[in-house]
């Protein structure tokens, strides 16, 4: 649970019930693809029971559960069904298809096969902490976040949320840290980089399972070259992935996390408590050794869209200007950096 993370700061306005997120959720269940149907999403009951409520509470964290199922359908056996209408139509008309035609041919030839289309299935954790005002989905794909959030802020009345933004970009953050050698207070810096050039060869140098206390490292970020991954540790009890992009990846609960527990303590409210009771720790850590939070906007930006104007993008000398807000059917707001976070790795999650 939590292996990857993206964060959102929630807007201090929004002021529900679990009841009235379970409602909201409800509108929205998943199905599967029918017959002809390319991609179905929708909200299943976190806890994996037939029938189960769609937000569950543990300890006071809010958890829901996204799934994606879509068909596969290989473009190259599209192509052969279209080809092969084409040439019926050749044969018994004596002309060929025109653009127009073509394309009608393409979504007969689509639906001829997504019957007979293998299907996948991707899900998604979602936590919510009203207390901290924090948003945070189980993915190193901002393509995918944005597709859960943007469904969020449609589904439930007022929800506002913005990208966590820091005063200090990751990036610089983690080229200080690599070539002083000094990781902030409570991390340690781990076996692991990815460093990158800014000039056009884009050229990549990685580091795995290797001590980056070396003058090689500096050497690299001295000829220009930027971290656009680092492995760190918190506090000796979660170790993880920054990057570029303020994405948390490959999240591992250390031993120290679970001394006290018994081996048969595991289950759905065990595993929650666990991963929300460590996270809810790291996360305001690592956005002040980032320098803490810089203004986001989100509040401004839902006063502003509620009274029809445009916000106020405020500027921080670490980050671009936030991005004019926007509003979604159930009135919430969606807002974050002018350059959205790169995405680093959109096959990463399984949808």
């Amino acid at each position: 649970m939590f292996k990857n993370m993206i964060v959102y700061r929630i807007a201090p306005q929004w002021q529900v019930e679990l009841t009235q997120v379970e409602e909201a959720l409800a509108k929205a269940p998943f199905m599967e693809c029918g017959a002809t149907q390319e991609k179905s999403l929708g909200w299943v009951p976190p806890r994996g029971d037939a029938h189960g409520p769609l937000a569950e509470s543990v300890g006071g964290q809010w958890i829901l559960r996204f799934m994606v199922e879509s068909k596969v359908l290989p473009g190259s056996v599209l192509a052969r069904r279209v080809k092969e209408k084409a040439e019926r139509i050749e044969q018994e008309t004596g002309r060929k298809p025109g653009k127009k035609e073509s394309k009608e041919l393409k979504d007969e030839a689509k639906l001829d096969l997504l019957p007979m289309a293998f299907t996948k299935q991707g899900s998604m954790w979602v936590w919510i902490d009203t207390a901290s005002r924090l948003l945070v989905l189980d993915t190193s794909s901002q393509g995918r976040a944005d597709e859960v959030v943007t469904l969020l802020v449609e589904s439930l009345p007022g929800l506002s949320v913005s990208l966590i933004n820091t005063q200090t970009s990751p990036q610089a953050a983690m080229s200080h840290w690599l070539k002083e050698q000094e990781p902030p207070v409570g991390f340690t810096v781990d076996r692991e980089c990815e460093l990158k050039s800014a000039s056009e060869e884009k050229a990549v140098v990685r580091y795995a399972r290797h001590p980056l206390d070396i003058e090689e490292v500096q050497a690299h970020i001295d000829a220009g070259k930027l971290p656009t991954k680092l492995a760190l540790t918190w506090d000796d009890r979660v170790s993880f992935m920054l990057t570029e992009g303020l994405q948390i990846k490959k999240v591992s609960f250390l031993d120290t996390v679970f001394e006290g527990t018994k081996a048969d303590d595991g289950g759905f409210d065990t595993d929650v408590a666990i991963a929300t009771g460590e996270l809810v720790k790291l996360i305001p850590d690592l956005i002040e050794a980032l320098g803490g939070e810089a203004e986001s906007g989100v509040a401004s930006a839902a006063q502003a869209v509620a009274a029809g104007a445009a916000p106020a993008a405020p500027v921080t000398p670490s980050s671009a200007p936030s991005a004019p807000a926007r509003k979604s059917a159930g009135g919430g707001v969606v807002t974050g950096p002018r350059e959205a976070p790169v995405d680093t790795d959109p096959d990463s999650a399984p949808f």
